[in-house]
């Protein structure tokens, strides 16, 4: 029997995967992959390190199941996206850390090209932001000596991680990067397909320095690093890979993803909405490689946040006993959490704010407050959905969740009590990676076709809401009341 292999290298963590022709989990392989916070609101990682835990894990994975590469098929890839990475194409190394999509670092340089937001929402579907890789890649040149003329010589490079990890395990043959990474870099017209000069200008950025793109679903060469055999078909930004690994297929269709932050995605066809309300437009991954868009929400602290209840605050000792907190009060005895950590996302592109707490009293427990930190991960979410359906004039009746914290009942249950929406979740959880093993998967032929895909795809669980109108509609008004102070409170 051969086998998938999927990398799924997140902002946390690098994991391979294995998957057979049910689409089921074989085995996993995971390794944790350090942030650096040099600065309030800077986040920057050591690309070096990321590659060598791809190759660890991937490591760890044959050798636990006893395979060899004969026995795998063939290779998807999916990352975490806008990380951006500048690199020597000659030696194949970082000249400065990776920036990381949540950091906040490049905020003058946004700043500065405020004036031409019209003209670069009309190309890219995005709005300004240190969020995505364009301002990222003004600032690493900046601070590179001779960094543009470098750049321009097509002596350096700039990769988003896909690109990187590609670069490596290709020993440089590989330069390429998807339709769905590109979409994210603020140079790529989502309307023409191409880099656009007018972008490139405004950022000052070569065009020599970027990479090839092209459709999720196709050849984009040889692993060659670990086996002149590995081929990889598939390649998508991870939450592109997720809303495919959903079987998200038609427009309409969405889902959400709870990892460090929350993605929010709807399937909207193959003609572009450009959203008036801090959405962002962005291409997705697709079976035969035509190019189909979503609309967007992107909720920056997610998962985070329970992971600063663990690491930081230290109330939990592991993010399953938020849960079992949660569970032991009726509600959250009126408090409210705003996680703004490093700003906050759509629909209010807020960099300057931070997070807040309201509503404590004498009475408040660490129960109430962990249950308010649950509570506040499915409110930002009800934020970015309540948007959509306002631009979309769809209203959501059915959510399809994945990432980490769906292992929570109680978020789960609570999310789809706020959204008054059925909740539906799949048997296999990884659907990011699984995502990429689909498009790999047919892109090598060890797939059919997506009936194939839709057969083997499974529910675990479904959750229904039961909350009164009135409670939620009070939820509501509070919510509303605690973001407006916070953005006020800078």
């Amino acid at each position: 029997m051969k086998y998938i292999l999927s990398i799924d290298q997140g902002t946390t963590s690098t994991r391979a995967l294995l998957y057979n022709k049910e689409g089921k989990l074989v085995f996993k392989s995971q390794q944790e992959v350090a942030c650096l916070y040099p600065y309030d609101g800077w986040v920057e990682q050591d690309a070096l390190d990321i590659f060598l835990s791809v190759v660890n894990v991937i490591n760890d994975c044959l050798t636990k199941m006893n395979i060899t590469y004969d026995e795998i098929d063939s290779m998807g890839i999916t990352n975490q996206r806008e990380t951006t990475v500048v690199f020597d194409k000659e030696t194949g190394m970082p000249l400065y850390n990776a920036i990381v999509w949540q950091s906040r670092q490049t905020v003058e340089i946004c700043e500065s090209r405020k004036p031409y937001e019209s003209m670069v929402h009309e190309k890219t579907g995005l709005i300004i932001n240190p969020y995505f890789s364009a301002s990222k890649i003004r600032f690493i040149l900046d601070r590179i000596e001779n960094g543009y003329e470098r750049a321009k010589k097509g002596e350096i490079l700039f990769g988003t991680i896909d690109t990187w990890l590609m670069y490596k395990l290709s020993n440089k043959k590989i330069f390429k990067t998807d339709y769905t990474n590109a979409s994210r870099t603020m140079l790529f017209n989502i309307n023409t397909l191409e880099y656009d000069k007018e972008l490139l200008k405004l950022f000052n950025i070569p065009l020599k320095m970027l990479p090839k793109v092209q459709p999720s679903r196709s050849l984009f060469g040889t692993a060659s690093f670990l086996s002149k055999k590995l081929k990889i078909y598939g390649v998508a930004g991870d939450q592109q890979a997720a809303l495919f690994g959903q079987n998200c297929f038609e427009s309409g269709d969405s889902k959400n993803t709870y990892g460090t932050g929350c993605f929010m995605l709807m399937n909207i066809g193959s003609k572009p909405i450009l959203s008036s309300k801090g959405l962002i437009t962005t291409i997705i991954a697709t079976a035969d490689g035509s190019v189909n868009y979503a609309l967007e929400g992107s909720v920056f602290i997610g998962g985070a946040s329970i992971q600063w209840l663990r690491d930081s605050l230290r109330m939990i000792n592991s993010a399953a006993e938020s849960e079992k907190y949660a569970d032991r009060v009726k509600d959250s005895g009126g408090v409210y959490v705003v996680p703004a950590f490093v700003g906050l996302g759509a629909p209010y592109w807020d960099d300057a704010c931070r997070g807040a707490v309201f509503g404590l009293n004498r009475g408040t427990t660490k129960e109430h407050f962990i249950q308010a930190v649950l509570n506040s991960i499915a409110l930002q979410t009800k934020d970015v959905i309540k948007t959509i359906e306002e631009e979309t004039k769809i209203k959501l009746t059915t959510l399809k969740v994945d990432g980490g914290a769906t292992a929570n009942d109680y978020l789960m249950q609570y999310q789809a009590n706020i959204l008054n929406s059925k909740i539906v979740l799949p048997e296999c959880l990884e659907t990011t990676s699984l995502g990429v093993a689909y498009l790999a998967g047919l892109g090598s032929g060890y797939f059919k076709d997506l009936e194939d895909i839709k057969k083997i795809h499974k529910i675990s669980k479904e959750f229904y809401p039961n909350m009164d109108e009135e409670c939620r509609k009070e939820i509501d008004k509070k919510r509303k009341k605690a973001i407006e102070a916070t953005r006020v409170f800078k």
